[in-house]
């Protein structure tokens, strides 16, 4: 007798991100408490701290945590890294509270895999669609940071990403959209590649790793809006 087999599972197709939905909104490579309190009046959802050396937003892990400690409660906070060890994150880990692990670097699977997905954002510098369709072949995470590619560097330029690979990616992935972003241009970023999230960090400072309040409450006004179709 013939055993029939079960037919194969069909790869779930992508939501389309809605129209109106709510557009997270990023302030990254903060180094001080107020700054970080202007953020969240500003209306940030989450907020970065940058732990490469080379950057010139880098704090330690201990300055970090004394930050973080004093944050008021629903705020989250993303640990940015580049090409970082797995003990690195583990003891980062232990040190705070982080909502999620941002990859910046050139990081392989298997170490996003040690850790559970939906803790794990991936940086993504697409400069054409062969990089583009590389990361769609990646293991799942909570979500992919879209970058400009800019040759030795791993963020933080000021140059703008391919927002038309950010849109193809965002059609079947969760994607935070970096890269030059600012009050100026989020809008049209945000009708543009339609994202989950948007991330700036020099496009609301007034010196690297110094914020300026007036310019996050702007970025944050023309992102939500944008995103909630007004």
């Amino acid at each position: 007798m013939s055993v029939k087999k079960a037919p194969a599972k069909r790869p779930l197709a992508p939501r389309p991100r809605p129209v109106n939905a709510v557009t997270r909104v990023k302030i990254c490579g903060l180094t001080s408490l107020d700054d970080c309190l202007r953020a969240i009046d500003a209306g940030a959802d989450a907020l970065g701290f940058n732990f490469y050396p080379k950057s010139p937003r880098y704090l330690s892990l201990g300055k970090a945590a004394t930050i973080i400690a004093k944050l008021p409660p629903f705020v989250s906070t993303v640990s940015v890294w580049v090409d970082p060890s797995v003990g690195q994150l583990r003891e980062s880990l232990g040190a705070c509270r982080w909502s999620a692990i941002q990859l910046s670097g050139d990081e392989s699977d298997d170490l996003a895999l040690s850790f559970p997905a939906d803790l794990v954002i991936r940086a993504a510098r697409l400069k054409d669609k062969r990089a583009l369709s590389g990361v769609l072949q990646k293991p799942r995470c909570a979500a992919w940071l879209v970058d400009a590619a800019v040759p030795g560097s791993f963020g933080g330029t000021g140059k703008t990403a391919r927002w038309d690979l950010a849109a193809s990616l965002a059609e079947q992935r969760r994607v935070i959209l970096a890269g030059g972003l600012t009050p100026q241009n989020v809008a049209q970023a945000v009708r543009t590649v339609r994202p989950y999230g948007v991330d700036t960090a020099s496009g609301v400072e007034k010196a690297p790793g110094r914020k300026d309040g007036a310019k996050m409450r702007a970025f944050v006004k023309e992102a939500t809006q944008a995103g909630a179709g007004s």
